[in-house]
């Protein structure tokens, strides 16, 4: 019973709440009207044995009793205060969000000031709408002091993600009482498609024969270590063959200096058109990432967004935020 009626004042004071509230920038203040009480079921246990034990005493007629209820009720009381006051008049700020990429957990960092002498204890903070209570985090915050902690939520599809409302929660002291409190920040994370697992060979450019970045045949300049996509007829078939361990193993490939070196073009058109927009942008996230790992420079086009060989984290990213907001908000 005490469990339903707890239910249900909390969807009521979160309904209430949150009618007219939506994402909120800056800085939050936990006033008094926005932290809510009720007891814990130990709580709700603690005060019904309290009544017993008072109208118990009245009945006998034991002053000790009717005493020692007293003392207990106070203690209560005292609980009521000290759980309230460990939650409200914090001040709230959102950080930053990193990007990251679809299916995995976006992290959103938050920032809790006491601007109060007493230090903060014991106060958790979760997703209101997350169902992994072992993603909560619990904080300590000193006094005239500021706390950050992280939180995660999982990233289902590309795009921006807003942060969900942040519920902190505390029983801090005595466990017989928890204060609650809302906040929704103003914090998004920017979530690019999820690379395609086992995506075929990088594509052709129009200086290159196999997409593989080696460099143009005009010279030799030496062998190195066989690598994952280089092409066969690279293989220094003779090197293989005496099986020198000083060059990194049984399989090795050519390498040349001179000339172009390849050019990989990343184009949703040229992809086939049967794949849906999602599997597209999947493959062509993948080969950004495969390229710059290889240190192959690579134009990009999607829809209207055009950009030129190149290489490295600026032109990494604004090819991956290109694929993330395409045909999306961009807001």
């Amino acid at each position: 019973m005490f469990s339903k009626l707890e239910h249900s004042l909390r969807q009521r004071a979160s309904r209430w709440m949150f009618r007219h509230r939506g994402p909120e920038a800056g800085e939050v203040f936990l006033n008094q009207r926005r932290v809510y009480i009720l007891p814990t079921h130990p709580g709700m246990v603690y005060f019904v044995m309290l009544l017993a034990l008072f109208v118990g005493s009245i009945n006998y007629n034991l002053s000790l009793g009717v005493a020692f209820t007293f003392l207990l009720a106070g203690c209560g009381l005292m609980g009521i205060h000290l759980t309230f006051r460990n939650l409200a008049h914090l001040a709230l700020t959102a950080g930053r969000a990193h990007p990251v990429f679809a299916g995995e957990d976006a992290q959103f960092e938050l920032y809790l000031t006491n601007r109060r002498r007493h230090d903060r204890y014991a106060i958790w903070l979760d997703f209101q709408a997350d169902e992994r209570p072992e993603l909560a985090k619990a904080a300590d915050v000193a006094g005239n002091a500021t706390q950050g902690i992280t939180l995660a939520s999982r990233a289902a599809e590309r795009g921006w993600l807003q942060a969900p409302r942040v519920r902190l929660q505390t029983r801090f002291p005595l466990g017989l009482l928890r204060a609650w409190a809302y906040w929704h920040p103003d914090l998004k994370a920017m979530v690019y498609p999820r690379p395609e697992d086992n995506a075929p060979p990088l594509p052709l450019g129009e200086n290159g024969e196999d997409g593989t970045g080696a460099a143009g045949d005009d010279e030799f300049a030496g062998v190195r270590g066989y690598q994952a996509g280089d092409s066969l007829k690279r293989l220094a078939w003779r090197q293989i063959a005496r099986l020198d361990p000083d060059i990194g193993g049984n399989l090795v490939t050519k390498h040349f200096e001179g000339g172009a070196a390849a050019e990989v073009v990343i184009d949703l058109r040229a992809l086939p058109a049967r794949m849906d927009i999602e599997a597209r942008l999947s493959r062509m996230t993948r080969w950004v990432l495969e390229a710059e790992a290889r240190g192959i420079p690579y134009a990009f086009a999607l829809g209207t967004t055009r950009l030129p060989a190149a290489l490295g984290p600026a032109h990494r990213d604004a090819c991956l935020r290109a694929m993330a907001l395409f045909e999306k908000e961009a807001a």
